[in-house]
């Protein structure tokens, strides 16, 4: 059961998971959500997420920043109401990723951050989750192909994508970002690509 429908700062996608639970998405609120986002982000175990250093007013103004864009978005993912993951969008073709790589019609980039786990690993628990983000993606009718970039050495999400069906692709440097609140710095990062279903081989 899916609904997309959109409230301000509410969910806009919400999806019963068998054997899992309700997962909902909801647009970031920069000054609600960045203390939240601050702890996740500063873990080192989020250390290819590339924030480590960052300061909370820090946290709160790149989303702030990515909250003005049109192009590029960032949703809290909650399981029965508990939040367990940043999942964040963007158009591939107004993104750094672009010049890695021939960007199509179609293209939407995707990033995922796992919050810190409560307990014990839970079997699935990525799998489950990445199925709802994908079908949130492609529910928009425009999405023809996922596009992700984690760090080349993050061995785990690389791993984590193919188990849910991502081709891997070259390896990319992308390049250094400057924005007014911070330096987005150069990065090798590995191409992954999922293709909607029904998409006509290329």
């Amino acid at each position: 059961m899916t609904s997309t429908a959109a409230t301000a700062r509410g969910p806009v996608h919400t999806q019963a998971v068998d054997g899992f639970g309700t997962v909902t998405l909801t647009p970031v609120d920069p000054a609600a959500d960045a203390p939240l986002i601050h702890r996740w982000v500063s873990e080192d175990r989020a250390r290819f997420w590339g924030m480590t250093e960052a300061g909370p007013d820090l946290v709160r103004e790149v989303y702030e920043d990515l909250d003005r864009r049109t192009t590029h978005h960032a949703f809290l993912a909650r399981r029965d109401g508990v939040p367990v993951a940043l999942f964040q969008t963007y158009e591939c073709t107004a993104d750094r990723v672009s010049e890695c790589y021939e960007a199509r019609p179609g293209d939407t980039g995707v990033h995922l951050l796992l919050a810190p786990a409560a307990g014990a690993a839970e079997p699935g628990f990525s799998g489950r989750l990445i199925g709802a983000f994908m079908a949130f993606v492609f529910s928009d009718g425009t999405t023809r192909r996922l596009v992700a970039d984690p760090d080349a050495r993050n061995a785990k999400a690389i791993a984590r994508l193919e188990r849910s069906g991502f081709a891997l692709g070259p390896e990319v440097e992308l390049p250094e970002i400057v924005l007014p609140e911070t330096r987005i710095p150069a990065k090798r990062a590995r191409l992954a690509f999922y293709e909607a279903p029904g998409t006509p081989a290329r």
